[in-house]
């Protein structure tokens, strides 16, 4: 199995959660800069041509960018925290067969970076369109620990690709 993971702005995957991560499968986890664009998925699956990726996990504006691709390639994608109110439709073209593209997303009600309320709002406007499974964790600031990460990771594995 294939994963492109994506990391959050002016952060990097920490050797611990690429650990757990490998436990599903090979990782990609490209450094992006986003201080002068944040929305770059066509950027990001062009260093990986030759790869067709099983599923896109994302945390923050790496989450946005996860949305985005999973949505243009039609994987599943786990989302950690994203700011989906900054989201604007991108299309590019693709190698990838599309299929579904169910999303399972973690939000944290104490983030004080990405407003889950705004989140939340996104949401709602496209419960037509999407499959998404939303869990929020009354307890969460912004940074995942990696006891949830993991948690979510086993959840979303187990429940999107029996």
């Amino acid at each position: 199995m294939y994963i492109l993971y994506l990391h959050g702005l002016n952060s990097k995957l920490s050797l611990e959660k690429r650990n757990i991560l490998e436990n599903y499968g090979q990782v990609f986890a490209p450094n992006i800069d986003y201080s002068k664009k944040y929305i770059q998925p066509a950027t990001i699956l062009n260093t990986y041509k030759t790869i067709e990726f099983d599923v896109v996990i994302g945390s923050s504006m790496g989450a946005l960018n996860t949305y985005i691709i999973s949505e243009n390639i039609g994987r599943p994608a786990l989302l950690f925290n994203p700011p989906l109110s900054r989201y604007k439709e991108v299309t590019f073209s693709t190698c990838f067969k599309k299929r579904a593209a169910p999303k399972q997303l973690l939000l944290g009600a104490k983030d004080e970076v990405v407003n889950p309320i705004e989140t939340i709002a996104f949401i709602a406007n496209r419960l037509k369109k999407d499959s998404l499974q939303l869990n929020i964790d009354p307890n969460l600031e912004h940074r995942i620990p990696i006891v949830e990460f993991e948690t979510q990771l086993h959840k979303f594995f187990n429940e999107f690709l029996p």
